[in-house]
């Protein structure tokens, strides 16, 4: 049931990083229109292209550095997660272990008592 969850966790984090490159692809596009296609003098136009750009690069880094905190929280909760499934795999490991010593013990026991009766 975990491993469902976590891959529905892996493909939510995917459409919002999806969602975000699209967000930030469309603005790009329509930052690159709106400035070839507006009458200006070429001045202005570069002013305008470098103040956008700038812009652009805050908003990607923003993008950016909100995915790699999701990846980063994503990771930590599939590493606890297994560390989980682990720590109880082992513990019925164990439980397995001692309940084939209980019988064992119980066999032995009644083979001495066998030997010792005879």
């Amino acid at each position: 049931m975990k491993s469902k969850k976590s891959h529905k966790k892996n493909e939510d984090a995917n459409n919002l990083s999806g969602f975000f490159a699209g967000l930030l692809l469309g603005g790009l596009a329509g930052a690159a229109a709106m400035l070839f296609l507006a009458p200006q003098s070429g001045e202005k136009t570069r002013r305008q292209i470098r103040r956008k750009g700038k812009d652009l690069r805050e908003q990607a880094t923003g993008v950016v550095d909100d995915t790699a905190a999701q990846v980063r929280t994503t990771a930590h909760q599939v590493t606890t997660s297994i560390h989980e499934q682990a720590d109880t795999l082992q513990q019925q490991g164990q439980d397995v272990i001692d309940e084939g010593k209980e019988r064992f013990a119980t066999v032995v026991e009644a083979g001495k008592a066998a030997v010792n009766g005879s």
